[in-house]
């Protein structure tokens, strides 16, 4: 597939990564050519230096034969351009933007994106998708990392483990054994710095990071199993009343348990905006560092505190005072991943990337086959990928045990008629079927070859 990728910053960057590095013909354009230097000299790609809507630099890059179109650049009316000279000019098949402005996605303008208006077949919302994550977060404060599959029948939770897990040295084998209802797979662990997914024989020790995928009705059993209390999330203060604090804060108004939520915000003007567009939610103007503001917040009665402010090292730093304070859970939203190994040392819970939600948020839309959904683990290192079974894919009516899955992949969920059962060496996956599988990096071409990987069913 030969695919354009406009704009070299983190989330371009990404995306070139994992398709370059499952043999895609990949170019990638920037205006900034130390951006563009950086990925060709990083990666397995063509780069051209250039403005990505001008249509004598998509020329250059490949535009007349490329199959689709992903705008990432920095500004949204750029990105809304590219798409409308890839289309006119060079009739590119598929275009993928990501807007930020919330102008740009209220529903009542959704219009805008026809093909006969602005052809975008696919926007992305690096905002909306971290907002979705950090409620996502909230809601299993028991892990570091979580996601939804199967339209919410099933679940990924991340979850460390310690000393004083009842499973620990236990090989995942004998969970079955023990546990024989239990609905849920430990798809991946990651120790010493090295994810992998276990065999049969591999055991839990103190320290792993374990993936597991759970039914959505055992996931308090499963806690339970692994060691770990589910506190129930009543009061929430979150730090920031940009796009993403306020679509989280907006989103507990809605949720039906009426969650008590207080917002900080250090800008006055988006404070105001913040105020002027929640009803029962209070708005406090002040820096989310100020411990007298926390504690006038009430952050040592909070439940778990949110911190995304639009300062990574601010977040930080605000999640360890709010613990200093009292409060129980620290979400943080973090962009770099060289700060992810200093959350454990700091005390932060849990933590958001935003390059990694709306990296996975483009590759549901990018994969081949039925793919429903994509999660994309760590820094690309394994995704989790649902899709739906095609009659002529390679493991339709095949048992588990028969298929031949590469040593990194792992099967976590399968949804029959509507229902997610349990998984078994004799469970058959049928034409239909929605199966979600654990794959490392290196082996995602050949679940897409499993899945009979084909252009048609784009």
């Amino acid at each position: 597939m030969k695919v354009i990728i406009c704009g070299a910053g983190q989330v371009g960057w990404q995306i070139a990564r994992h398709l370059s590095g499952e043999r895609n013909d990949v170019t990638v354009v920037d205006n900034n050519p130390d951006l563009v230097r950086r990925a060709t000299d990083s990666l397995d790609v063509q780069g051209i230096a250039g403005f990505a809507s001008y249509p004598d630099v998509l020329d250059k890059a490949g535009a007349r034969d490329a199959d689709m179109i992903i705008a990432a650049t920095y500004s949204d009316e750029v990105n809304m351009v590219t798409c409308q000279v890839a289309h006119s000019i060079f009739a590119i098949p598929r275009k993928i933007a990501r807007l930020r402005s919330q102008s740009y996605l209220t529903a009542i303008y959704s219009d805008l994106y026809r093909r006969d208006h602005l052809p975008i077949d696919v926007v992305i919302s690096p905002e909306k998708e971290v907002a979705e994550a950090a409620l996502q977060r909230l809601s299993a404060p028991a892990a570091f990392d979580t996601e939804r599959f199967l339209e919410g029948g099933a679940q990924l939770l991340g979850l460390t483990i310690d000393e004083h897990c009842p499973i620990i040295n236990t090989p995942l084998r004998q969970l079955s054994d023990l546990f024989s209802t239990l609905r849920s797979v430990v798809v991946g662990i990651r120790r010493e710095g090295t994810l992998f997914a276990p065999e049969p024989r591999d055991q839990i020790f103190a320290g792993d990071a374990c993936y597991v995928l759970v039914h959505a009705d055992d996931i308090q059993r499963t806690l339970e199993i692994f060691g770990k209390a589910q506190r129930k999330q009543e009061r929430i203060v979150v730090l920031g009343g940009g796009n993403v604090g306020l679509a989280v804060a907006r989103a507990l108004e809605s949720r039906p348990d009426r969650i008590r939520a207080k917002v900080i915000e250090k800008d006055r003007r988006a404070a105001e905006r913040a105020a002027d567009a929640l009803e029962r939610t209070i708005v406090l103007h002040g820096d989310a560092l100020d411990t007298a503001l926390l504690r006038e917040a009430g952050i040592g009665r909070a439940d778990a505190v949110l911190c995304v402010t639009d300062d990574e090292k601010t977040n930080m730093l605000a999640a360890v005072r709010a613990k200093a304070e009292g409060c129980p859970m620290a979400i943080a939203l973090i962009n770099d991943p060289t700060l992810v190994p200093l959350m454990e040392p700091m005390g932060v819970d849990a933590h958001i990337n935003p390059r990694a939600t709306t990296v996975s948020s483009i590759l549901r839309h990018i994969r081949h086959g039925r793919v429903r959904s994509v999660y994309s683990i760590g820094d690309a290192e394994a995704e989790v990928i649902e899709a739906e079974v095609l009659s002529t894919s390679s493991i339709a009516g095949r048992a588990i045990r028969e298929i031949d899955f590469p040593e990194g992949v792992l099967v976590g969920a399968v949804m029959k008629d509507g229902e997610v059962v349990k998984i078994t060496g004799n469970l058959r996956v049928e034409e239909g079927d929605r199966i979600v599988m654990f794959a490392l990096a290196k082996d995602v071409p050949e679940v897409e070859r499993l899945l009979q990987v084909s252009i048609d069913f784009f």
